[in-house]
């Protein structure tokens, strides 16, 4: 039998059980009409904590009243910013110190690392990603085997979903492997696909390639602040993700990323910049670079401090909380939200995402029966409704109900919406 039960006071119930309720008051919540939206699009753009604000405001104060000496006499010193980062961006991933940082942009760190981290040879050229793969996952990839001279029709190799809902099995993973492990020189996959918010089982995945002698690196802007991860357990080489999502820290925010500890003192290229020369030596000017040790080493430029000030807002709503409670959280909202669409909608509405909640995260992909008009002529009613998803081509809504601010109030509405649109076409 559920522990989910289907009418509103059940809904409003959990909500008033919750034992993280008072977070969605941290946050900004997008009105509709004379009440609030129900936001499930934190998988495409988080909410805004309402401490984002003062966080910007005091940069810029510190910036009007003492200019250039806001690097080492303001409040928080711009010198060293980013490391206040470091240790929150650490717990959240799974990961020592020294393996992360906050910079640029993920796609960006995406191009640094591979710089590393892919070095093809006559016998391993290829690269393994996921068919269907974010575009500019797969631009990074296909511009950088070209950037080596080779051909992406011939270095790139797409491990293909094998279940019928479009997801990839565990052994269809790791049978790619065994089938090209001798030709690649780097796999590249999402710990969550944007598309069908599978999860990936990054440990044995990690185990599939090293065991193949080839290295890893992992996509994280659908699992970080999503999913509890253990980057430094898994054995992950490397990993990069964007802050703008389930972390919160705005449109355009700061990219962070990962490199494990075993390649903390590598002497692989790197394209390299001042920030990522080491500390002591920084600012002597000298024409040797370098590398910080870890993660830092790869850093280009100085802090952008409006960037990341909003991600140390939202970072201290994690650290109160932790990923632990999230991410319990998570499974029961995400799974009430599913059990409404099965028991209520599932003649309207295929569930693309795996059910198990250890292959998923808050996002349901969800596909409407009867094709893809149908699927935007719902899209549209619920954007019209306040219900605020989000769409990918060729025919999938994105709802993400995410544990720091949504409640089982909102699934309610969102199914309430659904069935309201199956009505009106009868």
């Amino acid at each position: 039998m559920s522990e989910y039960r289907s009418d509103p006071a059940w809904a409003a119930a959990a909500d008033a059980a919750d034992p993280l309720r008072h977070c969605r008051d941290a946050f900004l919540i997008p009105p509709h009409g004379a009440s609030d939206s129900h936001y499930f699009c934190g998988h495409s753009l988080g909410l805004q904590p309402r401490q984002t604000a003062a966080e910007l405001q005091q940069e810029l104060q510190d910036w009007a009243s003492l200019g250039v000496e806001g690097h080492f006499k303001g409040r928080r010193p711009w010198l060293d910013y980013h490391r206040r980062l470091t240790r929150p961006l650490a717990g959240l991933v799974g990961a020592r110190d020294d393996e992360v940082v906050a910079m640029n942009s993920l796609s960006v760190n995406l191009h640094l690392l591979m710089v590393s981290f892919y070095r093809p040879t006559a016998e391993r050229p290829a690269i393994l990603i996921e068919a269907g793969a974010f575009p500019s996952d797969r631009y990074a990839v296909e511009s950088q085997i070209r950037f080596h001279g080779l051909d992406p029709a011939k270095a790139l190799i797409e491990l293909h979903p094998d279940q019928a809902d479009g997801s990839f099995s565990d052994q269809a993973i790791c049978e790619a492997f065994a089938e090209h492990g001798p030709k690649l020189a780097l796999a590249l996959l999402p710990a969550v696909q944007y598309r069908t918010g599978q999860a990936f089982p990054l440990a044995d995945i990690s185990r599939w390639a090293h065991a193949q002698g080839c290295l890893v690196g992992f996509d994280l802007a659908h699992a970080v602040g999503n999913l509890d991860l253990q980057l430094h357990a898994s054995e992950v080489d490397f990993a990069v993700w964007c802050s703008y999502k389930y972390l919160n820290a705005g449109p355009g925010s700061i990219g962070g990323a990962f490199v494990h500890q075993r390649h903390a003192q590598t002497d692989r290229p790197r394209f390299a910049g001042w920030w990522g020369q080491q500390q002591a030596t920084r600012f002597q000017m000298g024409d040797r670079f370098e590398a910080t040790p870890g993660a830092e080493g790869w850093q280009l430029s100085n802090p952008p401090i409006f960037a990341m000030a909003p991600l140390l807002a939202s970072l201290e709503l994690f650290q109160a909380v932790g990923m632990t409670a999230l991410r319990e959280k998570s499974i029961r909202l995400t799974g009430y939200l599913e059990w409404l669409i099965d028991t209520e909608l599932a003649d309207v509405v295929q569930v693309l995402t795996p059910r198990d909640p250890r292959r998923r995260g808050a996002q349901l992909s969800l596909r409407v029966l009867g094709g893809r008009d149908q699927g935007r002529a719902l899209f549209e009613h619920l954007s019209d409704g306040g219900i605020i998803g989000d769409w990918r081509e060729p025919d999938v809504i994105r709802l993400s109900p995410v544990p720091l601010y949504n409640r089982y109030a909102d699934c309610r509405a969102a199914v309430d919406a659904m069935a309201q649109w199956r009505a009106m076409r009868r």
